[in-house]
């Protein structure tokens, strides 16, 4: 069942948005990847609060109904993910556990690795969904190439827009609504449609590709002093993750656990919902119940 929205204040004075899903004493923040909204965990948020969770998804900066912002380095994601995650404890009383995909992982991994020596970590434990320190770079240029596409042309209509991700993953089943889809959308003054985040993502001057380099040895090192729970789970045919950079992770982070899901792609939760549901709430009723 979802709940009431929340508002949360980012590290740079910036409005977030996020829905609420359950009512349980347990905290989830769950962060999507890049592109995306808060409703793409939808399905795994309602399994969640049916396992007694409060799962909180967030639209991050420049996505859905957050604010848009002058930096969306992946250093700036950080920043919100370790605000968000201590106002979630200081209203709960316990620290959440991060569940996040791609961008939301990056993010969560970050905050986890700059939390100053002798202060509790924003997050008590980690989901890592299809993302790792290494990522292959074809991958990264594939995606980035499909968000960029229609980024700032947008579409005609929904069933356009449909039409192009249908093109882009054949191997997912046709929606039989655009219900979903619509979600990720908002019609402009021009009267067409565009995704509902903010093209300078990938192509302002403070873009997620302006710090990667930056980031990846940042994320490498917090791997290593993982100090939480924590479980990578990729897609079995990802296009990021290769099976090389998720057992180089988990040599970097050996208390990791991992699962591979094998009918799923990059967008793990979306192309294989169940078998994702299934592997997070075993991993937190045995290590976060």
């Amino acid at each position: 069942m979802s709940g009431g929205g929340l508002r949360f204040t980012g590290a740079a004075g910036n409005a977030l948005v996020g829905s609420v899903f359950g009512e349980g004493a347990r905290t989830a923040l769950l962060l999507h990847g890049g592109g995306q909204t808060r409703h793409a965990w939808e399905g795994a948020a309602s399994r969640l609060a049916a396992e007694g969770w409060r799962a909180v998804c967030l639209d991050q900066r420049g996505h859905g109904d957050s604010a848009r912002a002058e930096g969306y380095t992946f250093l700036d994601y950080a920043a919100d993910a370790a605000v968000v995650g201590r106002a979630l404890t200081q209203a709960d009383g316990r620290a959440p556990v991060a569940i996040g995909a791609s961008l939301g992982g990056i993010a969560s991994l970050l905050a986890l690795g700059a939390t100053p020596k002798g202060e509790r970590p924003p997050f008590r434990g980690l989901v890592l969904v299809d993302i790792v320190p290494q990522m292959d770079p074809r991958g990264v240029d594939k995606i980035q190439g499909f968000m960029r596409a229609h980024a700032r042309e947008g579409f005609a209509s929904i069933e356009e827009a449909a039409d192009a991700v249908a093109a882009y993953l054949p191997h997912r089943p046709r929606p039989r609504s655009l219900d979903g889809l619509r979600k990720n959308l908002r019609m402009s003054e021009d009267g067409r449609w565009r995704w509902h985040w903010d093209p300078a993502f990938l192509d302002g001057p403070r873009s997620v590709n302006v710090d990667w380099e930056i980031a990846e040895a940042r994320l490498q090192d917090a791997a290593r002093t993982l100090a939480v729970p924590t479980l990578l789970v990729r897609g079995g045919s990802s296009e990021l993750v290769t099976p090389e950079a998720a057992r180089s992770f988990l040599e970097m982070a050996p208390d990791a656990e991992f699962v591979d899901v094998q009918e799923a792609r990059h967008m793990v939760a979306g192309d294989a919902n169940d078998m994702f549901a299934d592997a997070v709430v075993d991993f937190l009723a045995r290590r976060l119940g």
